[in-house]
């Protein structure tokens, strides 16, 4: 059975375990970012039809909440905490380090697909402040070199392609 096949048989299962009732929108949405690791548009307009909601509102829940990803992550993926204690002990000057070093943007990925960089609003971590979290590890009281060098582990000495 293709990949894909298995997938939807899980998300139906899902929507099966609520009824197709609109009411659940959250719950699906987050089950399908688990199952499928990001919901893209085909996804969305399928979770539409099912629950039998409007597109737009799907699509307005979905872009509300910043959990949701609608682009498919880099293989490892890096998010900065933006709340106020992460703000505060300067996060922004690891995110901007991160940013030149491996040459993207927020909510963006490297060409090669390797690394992309998130932000959430708070991890709930604010004791730890500054926080960063690579492949789902929180790095609390970052700094940048800490943060950079992490990365480059996790990365495996890969060469990341920079266009």
């Amino acid at each position: 059975m293709p990949e894909d096949d298995r997938r939807r048989l899980m998300l139906e299962k899902i929507l099966k375990e609520h009824n197709y009732q609109g009411s659940a929108l959250l719950e699906v949405l987050h089950s399908a970012q688990e199952i499928y690791g990001y919901l893209d548009k085909d996804l969305l307009m399928d979770i539409s039809e099912s629950l039998n909601l409007p597109p737009s509102h799907v699509f307005g829940v979905t872009t509300f909440y910043s959990f949701f990803k609608l682009r498919k992550p880099g293989e490892h993926v890096v998010t900065g905490c933006l709340g106020t204690a992460c703000y505060v002990k300067d996060v922004e000057q690891i995110l901007e380090a991160i940013e030149s070093e491996f040459n993207l943007k927020r909510g963006g990925s490297t060409s090669d697909g390797k690394l992309s960089i998130l932000i959430t609003r708070c991890i709930g971590a604010c004791a730890m402040a500054p926080n960063i979290v690579v492949d789902d590890e929180v790095i609390g009281k970052a700094t940048k070199e800490i943060v950079i060098e992490k990365i480059k582990n996790v990365l495996g000495g890969v060469k990341i392609e920079t266009s």
